[in-house]
């Protein structure tokens, strides 16, 4: 699931609920561009890494949480 509502992502990361999978976008700039371009870079580099994880992606900065 791709989102930018930090409230979901509250539910998720913080709350613990269950996921496949979910990626927040931090973006300064929202527009349509910018977020294509954005997941484009995540989805280059990362792939891999996404299921089962909770992502903050930003326009230079990609977070995974830390492993225990």
């Amino acid at each position: 699931m791709v989102t930018n509502d930090k409230d979901f992502g509250e539910k998720v990361h913080r709350e613990s609920h269950p996921h496949n999978g979910v990626v927040l976008l931090r973006l300064s700039d929202e527009r349509s561009e910018t977020k294509i371009k954005t997941l484009k870079m995540l989805l280059s580099m990362h792939i891999d890494r996404l299921p089962d994880n909770f992502v903050v992606v930003a326009e230079t900065n990609i977070r995974f949480p830390k492993k225990p």
